[in-house]
């Protein structure tokens, strides 16, 4: 397990509690307007992308820049920004754009930072719901949430048969696929909304939590949060999730086993 010395966990959590707040307040003051959209598979399905993801990611790293010039960045929008630091910077400017284009407020800024390609640190920033969760170590995570910062855990008692799991598929599996694993259908009682399904995750609010298809800026700042916060976090092959795909997330290690030998017929 990579770590950092506890000084450098605290500059850059610092910095990234630093711009939950910048971010919140550069919606509220300028982006909370009227947006264009548009579709970055159009003719091949559905993929939107408008004109806040990249005002957002332009802003994140002007940020970043300003306080780190040398580390890398890698985003959604803007692509791939390489020096020789061990130290890079993965973001997703809104994950949950489609939940951003019709209003629901599940949406969130992404950030994490990695050293030698492990995310150590992560950022959900949530503006409309005006909290964000973090991880200041690789011990603890946190929600901060009208104006007062709480530590959070999963919930490790959670059993397979009092589960709350949150899924979604993304359609990433078929019909064909879904039959396989009729166990899985019949846990998914709980809705999956964006990356606000794995901080309640974190916040031990629900205890698994099964989605398809996910980029690594889609998961990177998330991991860090997750693991700090004591869950366990693969993809359904149990390999880590730092290539994204199809991602799984247990309260504890039964659970965790359990799922993963259910998910076999279909996890690729």
């Amino acid at each position: 397990m990579i770590k950092l010395k506890s000084s450098d966990y605290k500059i850059y959590s610092k910095f990234i509690e630093n711009l939950a707040k910048k971010l919140t307040k550069l919606y509220y003051s300028k982006l909370n307007k009227p947006f264009t959209v548009s579709n970055k598979l159009s003719g091949k399905g559905y993929d939107p992308v408008t004109s806040a993801d990249k005002a957002f990611e332009k802003f994140i790293r002007a940020e970043i820049q300003k306080k780190f010039p040398n580390h890398q960045v890698i985003g959604e929008e803007f692509g791939s920004k390489k020096s020789n630091s061990d130290f890079s910077w993965v973001i997703d400017p809104i994950d949950g754009t489609r939940s951003f284009v019709i209003g629901n407020p599940t949406w969130s800024n992404l950030i994490s930072l990695n050293f030698k390609g492990t995310p150590i640190l992560g950022l959900a920033n949530f503006p409309i719901l005006k909290k964000y969760y973090f991880n200041s170590s690789n011990k603890s995570s946190y929600v901060f949430e009208n104006g007062k910062k709480k530590i959070i855990k999963v919930n490790t008692k959670a059993t397979f048969s009092n589960m709350k799991m949150s899924a979604a598929f993304h359609g990433g599996l078929s019909l064909k696929q879904q039959k396989k694993i009729p166990q899985i259908l019949k846990k998914m009682q709980f809705p999956c909304a964006d990356a606000l399904s794995y901080s309640h995750f974190a916040e031990g609010k629900v205890d698994v939590v099964l989605q398809c298809s996910n980029k690594i800026w889609d998961i990177h700042p998330l991991i860090p949060i997750i693991k700090a916060a004591g869950g366990i976090v693969t993809t359904w092959k149990n390999q880590d999730a730092i290539k994204g795909g199809n991602i799984i997330c247990s309260s504890n290690k039964t659970i965790h086993k359990k799922l993963l030998k259910i998910l076999k017929p279909v996890a690729k």
